[in-house]
């Protein structure tokens, strides 16, 4: 079996997360839910909760953005009419995803936020740490920009991997906690990409084997135990919980470089007739009027 194609827009606005912020949000709103994500494993949550939890969250995020039951409940919502809105925002995009995942998913979106909790320090690191982009041995590097981060692309990957994991007949957890993991070297070594592995050559395990045990020994043992296993997935796709991983992995890295390229091409037609930047209200004839005079409408 292969991810069904009806899921490529959904994991299109998960994407997305990596570039949609708000104010009162440091960073990325796919950031914040990593620092989110590592914390609460840190403080014992199982890693099957938080797949559930962060996958859920992600995909209601990919229409409401930073709308969350924090923000609704501030705002003068009670749980019930807070729940209710996240829900409405994952109904909206969540029709391709597997019907008994999904339903475990909208479950966990009627739970009370969990109680912050501070994440390990690498974490923050990889926030810090930019991804190299596109590289190729031999090549200069193509630079590509905003550079998304290390904490965008591995939480991304996670939901990807929790979100095709039925077209496999994997269990969501492992596949969510590799793509959670499967950086931890770069919590220190920064990323040349391709070109630059080939470059360390004989060295490039060996270094990948020391930075990633750092990161291992500054986590609590249960977690340590857990990363362990989860990165036993990494080198091979021989199981299903393999294969979601590593479709996760990879739809993440094209969809990066598909944003790029639908940023490049984009045109003001786009916003204006496709999108309705304009759109329908009171005022609409008074501002297409207007624009039109003025040349910025057809």
């Amino acid at each position: 079996m292969s991810v069904d194609q009806s899921l490529l827009p959904l994991l299109r606005e998960i994407n997305d997360l990596k570039r949609v912020r708000a104010a009162g949000i440091e960073g990325t709103l796919a950031a914040r839910a990593f620092r989110r994500a590592w914390g609460r494993l840190a403080a014992g949550d199982s890693p099957a909760t938080v797949a559930l939890r962060e996958t859920a969250l992600a995909v209601a995020a990919a229409r409401l953005g930073g709308i969350d039951r924090a923000m609704l409940t501030r705002a003068g919502l009670d749980d019930d009419a807070a729940t209710g809105v996240l829900r409405n925002g994952f109904d909206a995009v969540a029709g391709p995803v597997d019907p008994i995942l999904a339903a475990a998913l909208r479950d966990h979106l009627g739970e009370h936020d969990p109680a912050a909790a501070e994440p390990p320090a690498f974490v923050h690191d990889l926030e810090r740490q930019p991804r190299a982009g596109a590289t190729r041995p031999g090549h200069p590097r193509l630079v590509l920009e905003p550079p998304e981060s290390h904490a965008d692309h591995c939480f991304v990957t996670a939901v990807t991997a929790a979100l095709v994991s039925p077209s496999y007949g994997a269990d969501p957890a492992a596949p969510f906690l590799a793509g959670l993991c499967h950086h931890f070297h770069n919590a220190t070594l920064p990323d040349s990409g391709f070109a630059g592995e080939v470059l360390l050559g004989d060295h490039l395990d060996s270094i990948i084997r020391t930075l990633t045990y750092e990161v291992v020994a500054t986590l609590p043992d249960h977690l340590a135990h857990a990363c362990e296993q989860a990165r036993k997935l990494l080198p091979h796709a021989e199981t299903p919980e393999a294969r979601a991983f590593h479709a996760g992995d990879v739809i993440d890295r094209i969809l990066q470089m598909d944003h790029y390229a639908r940023a490049a091409g984009f045109e003001l037609r786009h916003a204006v007739e496709e999108m309705e930047l304009v759109h329908a209200g009171p005022l609409q004839d008074f501002q297409t009027g207007m624009l039109r005079d003025v040349g910025l409408m057809r």
